[in-house]
This record gives structure tokens, sequence and C-alpha cells, in this order.
């Protein structure tokens, strides 16, 4: 038989596949994080029917003659280009900026994937639509140990984060220079103990005599054990051009086991506007809502006001994603040739930031994808037509005996 009619049918099945490919990417150009595919063409085994002759004194070189035996698929690349961002405003929704991959556990698998459509189920795990869970970090006190081992991350719904006793307060603002000798003002700030419970500690400050003794006395009068603390004197601080506005204490101001930092108060006139703030101390609060940043921490929002980290999205990366094997669901599992899963946190070297409230768009280029449409049918009708011009030859022949 004739080897056109073998190799028309190798062209036909090599751009069936070809058809096949790019009607797949069509079909997911709304896909998240869908990557588009290409079918890659090799020609197969020639038939040798006149070997090469080299070149002798009397005669030239001759080149081998051979015919081509048809076409094969020699692979199917994916092609892992960055899609468009589209914006969703919802916080489950994570988009990767650059390279890496979600890293997920279904039923035991670990998977890889970029679509970051996810939600809380009723465990309070992050999960993807189909149910794989979202592996990551989780943090202890609010420290996360990025380095160990991942497992899921889980919102802990109802989730307490204790009480924490108040060890220093900060005064700020000014202290009116041009107040009258004896003058008082009495500022309060609220601190608390180790069971959360708020209690106020109230400073008195105390003009001093102007203009030797130019400055004030911090104090109180009085302590629940009866003792009265040792006030400390400001002094308002000179320099060859007069007053500076900034004060030298005489000593450090402890209240009733509250460092009281006076240093950043000035002295400037007319203004009074002294206020405190503790700089460390929270009654006890639960869960209200969470956030998630850039580097994929999930922040946890409590009701005294705290933020606490919660954990922390794992990512992964791979010497080669091309090798990866689709296992559906627009997720990914790793293959000898992608080679091992190498984990990191978002942002870091050779992995990329995460967007929360958006998705990332399918790569898919339509003109492109339509083009491949009009050459795999155009390279089937071609090779439609070797079969049917050998059929003719051999009709042909069949008609030389009659």
């Amino acid at each position: 038989m004739l080897r056109s009619l073998y190799s028309g049918i190798s062209g036909l099945r090599s751009h069936q596949t070809m058809l096949d490919v790019t009607g797949n990417n069509i079909a997911n150009v709304n896909t998240t994080a869908f990557k588009a595919s290409a079918a890659q063409f090799q020609d197969t085994l020639s038939q040798l029917t006149q070997a090469a002759g080299g070149a002798t004194a009397t005669t030239g070189g001759t080149n081998p003659a051979q015919v081509g035996l048809g076409v094969q698929v020699a692979g199917i690349s994916t092609n892992f280009a960055q899609g468009s961002s589209q914006s969703t405003g919802k916080t489950t929704d994570l988009m990767i900026s650059g390279d890496g991959f979600f890293v997920t556990s279904l039923g035991g698998e670990t998977l890889y994937t970029r679509a970051g459509s996810f939600n809380f189920d009723s465990a309070g795990r992050l999960v993807s639509p189909d149910g794989a869970i979202v592996q990551g970090w989780g943090a202890v006190n609010g420290v996360v140990n990025a380095g160990g081992a991942t497992s899921n991350i889980t919102l802990p719904v109802g989730a307490i984060v204790p009480a924490k006793a108040s060890t220093a307060a900060t005064f700020t603002g000014n202290l009116p220079s041009d107040s009258v000798v004896d003058s008082t003002l009495t500022r309060t700030v609220d601190v608390f103990d180790d069971l959360g419970n708020s209690r106020t500690i109230s400073l008195t400050f105390t003009r001093t005599g102007a203009p030797d003794d130019d400055g004030w006395t911090v104090g109180q009068s009085k302590l629940a054990d009866g003792t009265t603390p040792t006030p400390v004197q400001l002094t308002a601080e000179t320099d060859a051009d007069g007053p500076t506005g900034n004060f030298t204490a005489s000593g450090a101001l402890r209240v009733d086991g509250i460092d009281m930092d006076l240093a950043q108060l000035k002295g400037f006139s007319g203004l009074a506007t002294v206020a405190g703030k503790t700089d460390d101390g929270n009654e006890a609060g639960t869960l209200n809502s969470y956030t998630l940043g850039a580097d994929g921490t999930l922040v946890g929002l409590f009701s005294n006001g705290q933020q606490q980290a919660i954990g922390r999205i794992a990512l992964a990366n791979f010497v080669n994603p091309g090798g990866l094997e689709k296992a559906g669901s627009s997720a990914y599992r790793a293959t000898f040739n992608s080679g091992a899963a190498e984990l990191g946190t978002p942002g870091a070297a050779g992995m990329g930031s995460l967007t929360s409230g958006a998705l990332e768009m399918s790569n898919v280029d339509l003109s492109q994808e339509f083009t491949n449409l009009i050459v795999a049918q155009r390279g089937f009708q071609a090779n439609a037509r070797i079969i049917t011009t050998s059929d003719e030859v051999l009709q042909e022949l069949t008609n030389l005996k009659r």
C-alpha cells in the first residue's frame, strides 16, 4: 500500500489532537486561573531508500534519500503565564501575583492550584469549591512558625484573646509654660490588671515657681495600699537661645506597678493638651472579623481592639511547573519531572504576593485560539486530501486490468 495513506492518517490524528486541545482552551476561557495548552508536533521515523555516500578523489559525496512516514504529537505544553486580575471584593478570593501555587489537601492527597476562590466551611477551614482544604502554618499566641509542617488554615470561630496586664503608659502633649505657680492639671489613664479589669490611674501636674524653678511636679496623692509615690520634677530645658520647650525629668515615675513615660511632654505656652494612654495591656476579647494580608497572613480582629495573627497561607513552587499533571478542578499534582514542591511564604524569593478580593482570570487568548482552530481545520482537510488522492492513485492501478 502507499506510504502516503498512513502519513495522511497520522496527520488526521495529530490535527485532531490539536483541535481537541484548542477546543478545551476555548471552553475554559472563563475558568478561574486556567492555563492554556498547546499541541506540539514532530515527524515520525523516516524510511531510508538510499544511504549517504562519502566523497572520493573521483566522485562527490551523495546525500541520503529518505521518505518520511508521517507526523506525531511530540507533547502538549501548558502556558503558565500570568492571567489578568478580576476584582471581586470578596475577602477570601485570593490571587497570586507572580509565581507559585496554593497548597491544598483533598482526601489526603496534596494538590496545587492557582485558583484562589476560597470560602470557610462549617468547621472554619479555608476550602476551595471542590472541598480541598488550603494549607499553611498556624499561629501560637499570634506567632507564626513558617518553617514547620503545614496544616489546615482554620479560622477559630469563638476564639478568645486573653487579657494582659498593663506595664507602661505614656503621657504626651503640652504643659502650658504660661500657667501660674501652683496651678494644677489632672490627667488620667486607664490600665488593666491580669484578668482584664480596668482601673484608672490619675496623675497631678503642679506648676512650680517661675522663673528660677521653671517646670512642673508630677505625682499622685496616695495609692490603694496607702503609700505615696515619690513625685518627679520636670525642669524646662534651655540652650544659648533660651527655652527649648523640652523637659528634663529628675527620675523615673512608677505608679501602682505601671511605668509612666513622660519624655514626650513639651512645655510651650498657651496649650494644655496633656493626655495619657496605655502602651500595653488589654481586656479579654472575642474574634469579630479577619483580614488577609499580601504576605498570606490571616489576621484576626478582636472585640477588644487587638489584632493577632491566626495563620499564614503557604505557597509552593516547582523547578519545572510544566511537568505538573492536571488533576481536574483547576488543580495539579506533582510528578517526577516537575520536581518536588518548594514551600515558602507569599512575597518571599521565588514566590508571588497575594491580593485579597481578586481572582486570576484564564490566560486563554481567544484571537490565538481561533487562529489555531483554523490551522487545525485546514491541516485536517489537507491530510484528508492526501488520503483521497492516494485512493485515486490506487483506483488507477486497479483500473489497469479490466
